[in-house]
């Protein structure tokens, strides 16, 4: 669903922000002030790293001896190539065409132990669309995709959309090598936009952000046709996950395509509603605070947690402007046609800075043609299949107080609440990468996802119920980059 005028050279972007724009083209590659020196996968925290995709000229040895049809014609895709390869995880891929890493930055802590040693088929290309934010392999095309098919098989599938306008490979980290290393097949999209200037596709406003659900459903419904080719079968089971704007989709997938899965695990969700809350009543009081129109107290009442003032300053400065005036743009272009206007900047600065009118914005003031357009893209709470979301208490762009636990009541409302569980995690923050600036206040979520995978797919296998909704604390000790039970 593109915009008019939706052809932009700028590489990544916010979740919400998640992403730093890689393939920005900035003649300063300087990074944006801040405690962690990466991408912040979820703002555009990392809009100095450019380039235009993982790296073209190294590849991997190609493997042999990949079992089953060398073809594997993705349905409905336009365009799509298939190699076998000795190892599918990025410990075989860093450096190679297959994945890109800089598009991961800022999304794990340094110490994330991840497996390795997965051989199989890796399938890359796009589906027909005419928007071309995306660059990766020169393609120049957006609704880019890969999927990963292992040579041993469990029998299930993992599906999941890029966080933030980050691309399909940003999760490789976080996702894919967990779930390929227990025998899953895997599948990411790119959402069908990317970059901060994400907002320019579509026709009409909303466009944007309900084109990544329409994306999400697609690749699902073509990777699972693909499995049958490749092993013979459908898969047995068919989770889907993911971070951040990736967590959104879990949920709006799971409300809106229940059949297609078994169930799933949201990692910080944005939540999007017709009235609010949403990034829309939260994002102003940041903005107003950042440019010293708010107060503490302004900040509190919006949600952002008491303990969180540590991060303000670097979230001032990577993402609360960038977030607020994309997003405001692809749903309310009309309050401030100016700012973004036709692209959020040219340079580093421009993009990160933020409108001084979105210190003023109150959605509830805005016209009905705002709400009609949240409205394509709404969550109802009314989840068909099973699903446990994570968020942390420390969260500075997307706070739990106006998301996750509004999400919580809003499926107990819908009268699922018996499908979902709700953990807050003690010293949880939007993206893993701050972690390492302040290890002795924070802690990463990943671990405490992959504990979360584990309890999701024992719920709907073996009808283990998981913990019931709980803070997980964080320890006083031991290896928190690798280690969170739930229990």
């Amino acid at each position: 669903m593109e915009r008019a005028g939706a052809r932009s050279a700028a590489d990544g972007g916010p979740l919400a922000g998640e992403e730093g724009p890689r393939g920005f083209r900035s003649p300063a590659r300087t990074r944006p002030p801040g405690p962690v020196v990466v991408l912040l996968a979820t703002t555009l925290a990392a809009v100095a790293a450019t380039g235009a995709g993982p790296a073209a000229g190294a590849d991997p040895e190609r493997g042999a001896g990949c079992a089953g049809p060398e073809r594997l014609p993705v349905p409905g895709a336009e365009h799509q190539r298939v190699v076998c390869l000795p190892d599918l995880t990025t410990a075989g891929l860093a450096g190679t065409p297959y994945t890109d890493m800089a598009d991961q930055a800022g999304l794990t802590a340094a110490g994330t132990r991840n497996p390795s040693g997965v051989p199989g088929r890796q399938v890359d290309g796009y589906f027909p669309d005419d928007s071309t934010f995306n660059t990766t392999h020169g393609w120049n095309h957006d609704a880019q995709f890969v999927i990963r098919l292992p040579e041993r098989w469990n029998g299930g599938l993992v599906v999941t959309g890029a966080p933030g306008t980050r691309k399909q490979y940003a999760t490789d980290t976080a996702v894919s090598d967990h779930v390929l290393a227990r025998g899953y097949a895997y599948a990411a999209t790119d959402k069908g936009n990317s970059t901060v200037d994400f907002h320019q596709d579509g026709k009409r406003p909303g466009d944007a952000v309900a084109e990544w659900n329409r994306r999400t459903t697609e690749l699902t419904r073509a990777a699972k046709k693909v499995m049958a080719q490749r092993y013979g079968r459908a898969p047995r089971r068919t989770y889907v996950t993911g971070l951040s704007n990736g967590g959104y989709l879990t949920r709006w997938q799971l409300e809106n395509r229940p059949e297609l899965y078994d169930g799933g695990v949201d990692w910080e969700g944005s939540l999007w509603t017709a009235d609010g809350p949403s990034l829309l009543t939260s994002l102003p009081t940041a903005v107003a605070h950042g440019i010293g129109a708010a107060d503490d107290r302004a900040m509190y009442r919006a949600g952002f947690a008491r303990g969180s003032e540590f991060l303000w300053e670097y979230h001032r400065t990577a993402y609360w402007g960038v977030t607020q005036k994309t997003y405001r743009a692809e749903f309310d272009p009309s309050y401030d046609p100016a700012c973004p206007g036709a692209s959020a900047g040219s340079t580093v600065e421009e993009i990160l800075a933020p409108c001084a009118s979105d210190a003023r914005y109150h959605l509830e003031r805005r016209p009905a043609s705002v709400r009609r357009a949240l409205g394509k893209v709404a969550l109802t709470g009314r989840i068909g299949k099973p699903l446990l979301t994570l968020h942390g208490d420390l969260d500075t762009l997307l706070p739990l107080a106006a998301d996750s636990a509004v999400y919580r009541r809003m499926t107990d409302r819908a009268g699922a609440g018996r499908l979902h569980r709700f953990y807050t995690v003690a010293g949880g923050t939007h993206t893993d990468g701050l972690y390492d600036s302040h290890p002795d206040r924070l802690r990463p979520i990943l671990p405490c996802h992959r504990s979360a995978f584990d309890a999701l797919t024992a719920w709907v296998e073996r009808g283990t119920p998981p913990p019931a909704d709980r803070t997980v604390a964080r320890p006083a000790g031991g290896d928190v980059v690798n280690s969170c039970p739930l229990r």
